[in-house]
């Protein structure tokens, strides 16, 4: 099992805080998500997940359907996706 961590921006923080499909995603999976956000008000914001059977699993998941959609609803802007693995 792996452990990430993720930053990316989002278009509105408060709305990717509350929203539940980041959880309805990943949980099946049996990946729990922690999420932060920049105390400078910016729209970036990042998350530990924890759980993940491993990168490449990870990194395929996010090109699914289910989980454009999930960045979509949420604000998420993939093209500032960064991933770093725990060492």
């Amino acid at each position: 099992m792996a452990t990430l961590l993720v930053f990316h921006e989002v278009d509105d923080v408060d709305h990717w805080a509350a929203s539940p499909k980041r959880d309805e995603f990943f949980r099946p999976m049996g990946i729990t998500a922690r999420t932060f956000r920049d105390p400078g008000n910016s729209n970036r914001v990042g998350v530990i997940f924890e759980g993940v059977p491993d990168l490449e699993t990870f990194q395929q998941g996010l090109q699914t359907d289910e989980a454009a959609e999930t960045m979509r609803h949420d604000g998420v802007r993939p093209e500032t996706i960064v991933t770093l693995v725990e060492a």
